[in-house]
């Protein structure tokens, strides 16, 4: 018998983090990303055991669904702690009416998407990582189309509203299966926008007189102080093809040279050609990503 418990404090909290960290050490972060994620979500419950943990969560924008990580660590796997995890997610999702659950995985962890897939699991999307080395490139310098300015958002605070705009047309386009809306404007600034990995200085803009045309962002960490993540890239609809989003990368990868960064990853969907195309232009190699499956509860 597994003794599985709810998170009670922060010492439980940092256990838990550890197990995490320990499967996801590409994605490794820290514990105020954690609390920022977790804000974020309506609900969630936190479980641990000796050998791993679980986290289970109801995000608005993903309605329907209950998004959870589970991390055994390898020499505690193949002795049912998956299982008893798997059984408390789902029954703290039944009190909450959802019947349908989200995992992710490491793309190339075969044990566990084995373990998924005899549950009843599918893929249904696929998020491949894409990795450039800082140290082996000279970046080149941006060259934004005629009457396009690139920015940073401290410089233009006021642009919060357009960057929004562009958000909403970005995302319907983002290819995947798992349903996802966008929030109203002021949740979506406060999640998407002013998360403890999220810096207006590591935000850029490229903007047509006031209006905001595409924008791009990191994602930091203390945890990966050398790497710095792409979070989102998107340009409204009426810009792509003109070299939008090719003028927002190179801007990221010089400010992250100039700054001190190593290296840079990026997670898309596999079938997001145009941005991966972009990324192998750039010189990113590709690296095994996660996949997200869904499935029934236990």
């Amino acid at each position: 018998m597994h003794e599985i418990r709810r998170c009670a404090d922060d010492d439980d909290k940092a256990a838990s983090l550890a197990n995490y960290n320990a499967i996801w050490p590409l994605d490794a972060i820290t514990m105020d990303e954690v609390r920022s994620f977790e804000s974020r979500a309506s609900a969630f419950a936190d479980f641990l055991a000796p050998g791993g943990s679980a986290w289970v969560g109801l995000l608005p924008w993903r309605p329907g669904f209950g998004e959870t990580f589970v991390t055994v660590l390898p020499e505690h796997r193949r002795q049912g702690l998956g299982t008893a995890f798997y059984e408390h997610i789902s029954a703290w999702l039944i009190e909450h009416d959802i019947d349908q659950i989200d995992a992710t995985v490491p793309e190339d962890d075969e044990e566990s998407i084995a373990f998924a897939v005899k549950r009843g699991f599918h893929e249904v999307e696929r998020n491949g990582r894409m990795i450039l080395d800082l140290g082996a490139i000279d970046p080149e310098r941006p060259a934004p189309p005629e009457g396009i300015e690139i920015v940073t958002w401290d410089q233009r605070p006021d642009l919060g509203r357009g960057i929004y705009d562009v958000a909403c047309e970005a995302y319907q386009d983002i290819p995947g299966d798992r349903d996802q809306t966008i929030e109203p404007f002021e949740d979506w600034l406060e999640h998407e926008m002013n998360g403890s990995g999220d810096r207006a200085d590591a935000t850029f803009l490229a903007v047509s007189g006031d209006e905001v045309v595409g924008y791009s962002k990191f994602s930091l960490t203390a945890a990966q102080p050398t790497t710095a993540h792409h979070d989102m890239t998107a340009v409204k609809r009426a810009w792509r093809q003109r070299g939008v989003a090719g003028a927002l990368k190179r801007t990221q990868i010089l400010w992250a040279k100039e700054q001190g960064y190593e290296r840079l990853a990026t997670q898309n969907e596999v079938r997001n050609e145009p941005i991966r195309r972009l990324n192998k232009r750039l010189g990113y190699r590709e690296a095994p990503g996660r996949i997200a499956m869904r499935g029934p509860l236990a």
